[in-house]
């Protein structure tokens, strides 16, 4: 598998990340496993996890598997932290908080570092400086190699990066994590000319848009799908409809005319895309994301990319229409 720098830093990271979303949840110990091995096997190198996701199993799992499935220099480990769910403050940056928390996935994760930082979403209830402060601290303090943000607008995005680089010694801001797929390319009015403008990376989630873009939708709800009713339906029905429907199409023809599948030409196109940096894969069994990383077979012609391009285009006003 291919490597990227992230951002400008010195980190190189293969050009399909392992998400770990589902595990402790959809996904059991001894998938995870599976899926570890076959990924690393392929010549991936970032894994992502959150302190939230599973309530924390699937970092306590990633950190099992660490040492015993595969080494911990092999793999690169990104985490996030500052969301609270469930809780009457549903984001906390404070200081206080995003410490704690990982000294907390420090301890699930059997390491003493993590390799990216992240903080999770933005906390309007917390100063920026107090949020950018604690991510320095945990740098400095070596718990953390590098740091970036996740699901950050691209003024709070550009805010946090320029702050960063305003004085020597701070950490700088190297990643940005976002939603982004042929089903939602909002990121492509702001945040992805900013994060070129700052050299950040671009780890897209839910590249495949919940699933929906491998187009098991296409005749129905199936009865072991993310939109049956689990916890993850969310992230799959607003794409249900019929705009959504003629994207998944226009995949599904552009798979049958190269002989892949439409997961395959999905993911191609995000993988590729001016800015970013990684797609984070979120397979719930080590099957799904054994066809996953079939994608590194292909490369899609300049004619599929700008006929998906316009089959799946958003609405650019001003400014950026005119930048």
């Amino acid at each position: 598998m291919l490597q990227r720098p992230l951002g400008r830093s010195g980190l190189a990271v293969s050009r399909l990340a392992l998400g770990t979303m589902t595990w402790g949840l959809d996904t059991d110990a001894d998938d995870a496993a599976d899926q570890l091995t076959g990924y690393v096997a392929a010549g991936g190198n970032l894994v992502d996890t959150a302190d939230v996701f599973g309530d924390g199993m699937a970092e306590s799992i990633l950190g099992s598997l660490l040492g015993t499935v595969v080494g911990r220099d092999e793999v690169l480990i990104s985490t996030k932290a500052g969301l609270r769910p469930g809780g009457t403050r549903r984001r906390d940056n404070s200081r206080g908080h995003l410490l704690r928390t990982l000294d907390a996935s420090l301890r699930r994760l059997g390491t003493d570092h993590v390799d990216l930082w992240q903080v999770h979403g933005y906390d309007p209830q917390t100063p920026l400086e107090e949020t950018l402060a604690a991510l320095d601290h945990a740098v400095s303090s070596g718990r953390a190699r590098y740091i970036g943000v996740a699901n950050f607008a691209a003024w709070q995005t550009a805010r946090a990066a320029t702050w960063q680089a305003a004085v020597p010694g701070r950490a700088p801001i190297v990643a940005t994590q976002m939603e982004y797929s042929l089903l939602e390319r909002g990121i492509e009015r702001e945040l992805l000319p900013a994060c070129a403008g700052l050299g950040l990376g671009v780890l897209p989630w839910s590249p495949l848009g919940g699933g929906v873009l491998t187009g098991k939708y296409r005749h129905g709800r199936p009865a072991d799908s993310r939109a049956a009713g689990t916890h993850l339906e969310p992230f799959v029905s607003r794409y249900l409809d019929p705009r959504c429907s003629s994207i998944v199409q226009a995949v599904a023809t552009a798979a049958g005319g190269l002989g892949v599948t439409p997961l395959e030409v999905a993911l191609a196109w995000v993988r590729d895309r001016p800015g970013v940096t990684a797609p984070i894969l979120g397979a719930r069994t080590a099957a799904q994301l054994a066809g996953a990383l079939q994608v590194e077979r292909i490369d899609l012609p300049a004619e599929i990319v700008r006929a998906l391009d316009d089959v799946s285009g958003i609405e650019v006003g001003y400014p950026e229409r005119d930048g």
